[in-house]
């Protein structure tokens, strides 16, 4: 909403005139009223025609051309009753049958028409179409990276659902309800057009029980439109809940929170039930107004038979008008209505889904200024967010002026995936010096990739604290503190140079060319024909990805530095040429240990078993810790 210029004044006092200027004080200007905005729609089907309307008038060439098309539908539709009424009343009952044959061979040559017509309708239509569906998968898209870029909180699996499902169930019923829509109209026009001029009270007849059906069918589409949406709304939330739970298998069944994952899904599935029978209810009503549709008008037309004799109409005008309503009117009819109460109230709700507000951001910071530095160039990693504050030199170990407190500290911490699951972990304290390097080892699903989700800030504690470099760490921007790397490595389309320094724009050459040799990237640098080479990322390698990702961490400031199973896909002398490089960076490594020489090349090792956990030295853990020995047994003994 722009506001309108206030007039400028004719002539400034002088400072400090306060004499008033002579004549009579002019007048304020009327201030005109801000313009108001257009009234948001408050129905699914006002936002929907709001936004087809601009969607229609740009492809108004291809409507014409569609009902260009149509005519020919209309043509044959008028010519088979009418041919058929004059073929009885003046040819077969008239005593010539000639001319009864040559006007049934009339209704014969217009159906050939309708077979072209067929194929240009089908033609128009996909210009019609797939537009619709391209435009909402753009919608989501741009919504769901939006989202992301927002911040973690605002993105969803649903776009999901948008993309595949959802946009597809868009498509089909928009090009159900054209054709549809297209073939009604056109056969009910001719239809009602030929009964006119066989006796226009035949109108009298056929039209009151057609009106009454089609009013008790439109009376339901808006009932059945909400029925509609809250049945897509438990969908969504079912393949949230899906999506939540494929991802944390491992974390469920380590808390132990197996019993209130069911428990949910089996609420959300009676959810979908209990809106799928609402909307068998208010299918049984369109049942009622279909009949009424279909089924009325014929009868009606037997009953008022011998009076619309009595008023001169003829034996073949009464057999053409039930050829126009029984072959013609009612198969579009029912067509129609059959789409409108399937299809139709899924498109409106599931257009309404694409053209409503897109979700709202999650609220700033309390701390603005420690707001990452947004780069929507690229999407962001998982764990590998945003890079680090520029101007800090690859010296420091990160923010200064924190000498003598550890790098990250957990005191008390413990976590759980809801308030009746089972902890994952509880009560631990940890402490990690500048500098230092941790293996954390355990059995599957024994919480360590949780624990370096909570370690580096992506999952809150539900007990104790977590502090990074002395301080809180809800208190502090996590991308300028530490580096999580995922086994998923991500990697973008572009330059290996450009992937490189994702975590950090400003490296400088000299540190790009340090950090490929560093990890071991020189023979995938000289495949691709150099560092600035473009890059594909599906012809690269899950080691090769993790490579680039290693050495995209080399190159970060961040004093905390997490590899959870970041070299799972690689061979043992690539994973120790890595691990010892990001060792000897400055800063602090975590590594999610699978192989046990892992372990043996870290400082200490947590030994991660449910709630319980062991701490110490490869040496001292091997004498004195029964699990640790069983894990380097079982890690001896694996294929490598």
């Amino acid at each position: 909403m722009t506001a309108e210029p206030a007039p400028a004044p004719a002539a400034a006092p002088a400072p400090g005139d306060r004499t008033p200027p002579p004549g009579p004080r002019p007048a304020p200007a009327p201030v005109p009223p801000p313009s108001e905005p257009a009234a948001e729609p408050r129905t699914a089907f006002g936002r929907v025609v709001r936004e087809g309307r601009p969607f229609l008038r740009a492809r108004r060439g291809v409507m014409l051309r569609l009902g260009g098309w149509s005519l020919l539908e209309f043509a044959q539709t008028f010519l088979g009753g009418f041919a058929i009424a004059r073929a009885i009343d003046r040819g077969f009952l008239a005593g010539s049958a000639a001319t009864g044959l040559l006007w049934l061979a009339v209704a014969a040559v217009a159906t050939l028409p309708a077979a072209l017509a067929t194929r240009g309708v089908f033609g128009r239509l996909a210009d019609l179409v797939e537009p619709v569906r391209d435009g909402l998968v753009r919608r989501a898209a741009a919504r769901a990276i939006g989202a992301a870029l927002a911040g973690p909180a605002a993105a969803s699996s649903r776009s999901v659902s948008q993309v595949t499902h959802q946009s597809e169930i868009a498509r089909d019923g928009w090009a159900g309800l054209v054709l549809s829509l297209r073939s009604f109209v056109f056969t009910a026009a001719g239809a009602l057009a030929g009964m006119a001029v066989l006796s226009p009270r035949l109108l009298l007849v056929v039209l009151p029980p057609l009106l009454l059906g089609l009013g008790l069918f439109l009376a339901t589409l808006f009932p059945m439109a909400a029925r509609q949406r809250a049945y897509l709304g438990a969908d969504e939330a079912f393949a949230a809940h899906a999506g939540q739970t494929a991802a944390a298998l491992r974390d469920i069944a380590a808390a132990g929170a197996a019993a209130g994952t069911v428990a949910r899904a089996e609420r959300l599935v009676g959810e979908q039930a209990a809106q799928a029978r609402a909307l068998a209810r208010w299918a049984a009503v369109r049942v009622l107004a279909l009949a009424v549709c279909g089924r009325v008008p014929p009868l009606l037309l037997l009953l008022a038979a011998p009076w619309l004799m009595r008023h001169g109409l003829t034996s073949g005008a009464l057999v053409g008008a039930f050829t126009y309503l029984t072959y013609s009117l009612a198969p579009a009819l029912h067509a129609l209505l059959s789409m409108l109460g399937t299809a139709g109230g899924r498109l409106v709700v599931v257009l309404d889904r694409f053209t409503g507000p897109a979700p709202l951001p999650p609220p700033p910071s309390a701390h603005p200024e420690h707001r990452p530095e947004h780069r929507p160039e690229h999407l962001p990693e998982p764990s590998e967010h945003r890079p680090e504050p520029r101007g800090r030199g690859r010296s420091g170990p990160g923010p200064a002026g924190r000498a003598g407190h550890p790098t990250a500290e957990l005191r008390g911490v413990a976590f759980a995936y809801g308030p009746e699951a089972r902890p994952v972990f509880e009560g631990l304290d940890l402490r990690l010096e500048a500098g230092g390097r941790l293996a954390v080892v355990g059995p599957s699903g024994s919480g360590k990739s949780t624990l370096a989700a909570v370690l580096a800030g992506v999952a809150a504690p539900t007990a104790g604290e977590v502090r990074w470099l002395g301080r809180p760490a809800a208190g502090q921007e996590p991308t300028s503190v530490r580096t999580l790397l995922p086994q998923r490595a991500y990697v973008f389309s572009g330059t290996l140079r450009d992937n490189l320094r994702y975590l950090r724009p400003a490296a400088r050459d000299l540190e790009v060319a340090a950090a490929v040799e560093a990890v071991g990237l020189q023979r995938l640098t000289e495949r691709l024909g150099g560092p600035d080479a473009p890059l594909d990322p599906g012809r690269l390698t899950l080691g090769e990805r993790q490579l680039i990702a290693l050495g995209r961490a080399h190159l970060t400031t961040a004093p905390l530095l997490i590899l959870d199973e970041a070299t799972s896909h690689l061979d043992p002398a690539a994973e120790a040429l890595a691990e010892r490089a990001l060792a000897e960076r400055a800063g602090t490594l975590v590594v999610i240990a699978h192989r046990l020489t892992s372990a043996a090349r870290a400082e200490r090792v947590l030994v991660m078993d449910g709630t319980r956990t062991e701490t110490g030295t490869p040496s001292e853990l091997l004498a004195g810790s029964a699990l640790y020995r069983d894990l380097a047994g079982h890690w001896a003994g694996a294929p490598r």
